[in-house]
């Protein structure tokens, strides 16, 4: 059952962790993001709401994130519901689009990015 729970996250919802998301909806947020990445490291996680794997991805990354909000901003992006703005990131920072995907950017420039299982065997940490 430990098993189980580690991969699907707890069925509890005392026991659910929140992060400081931002929710990314708009194209002109682009600029921002760039914008503050010269001073502080960005986040984007793309998640598609109708995937179980972008889903089990999503719970475990929240599960194992142990970041502050002074270490870096933390956008989400519903790429279903925001397709355009999804396309335009991937364009912007040159990206080839996957979901569940994670984009980290430092001084204007996606400087790592994952996929998939990927996602969760970054080390956030090296990029603050």
């Amino acid at each position: 059952m430990g098993f189980l729970k580690k991969i699907f996250g707890s069925s509890k919802p005392n026991e659910e962790k929140t992060l400081p998301w931002q929710t990314f909806t708009q194209i002109d947020q682009l600029k921002d993001i760039e914008n503050k990445s010269k001073t502080k490291t960005q986040v984007i996680f793309k998640h598609s709401t109708r995937c179980g794997i972008s889903r089990m991805v999503l719970k475990q990354f929240v599960a194992s994130y142990n970041l502050t909000e002074s270490d870096l901003d933390l956008y989400y992006l519903d790429l279903l519901n925001y397709r355009d703005v999804s396309n335009e990131t991937g364009y912007k920072f040159q990206v080839m689009h996957e979901s569940p995907q994670l984009l980290i950017v430092k001084n204007g420039v996606v400087v790592a990015h994952a996929s998939h299982g990927a996602i969760n065997s970054l080390n956030l940490e090296q990029f603050v």
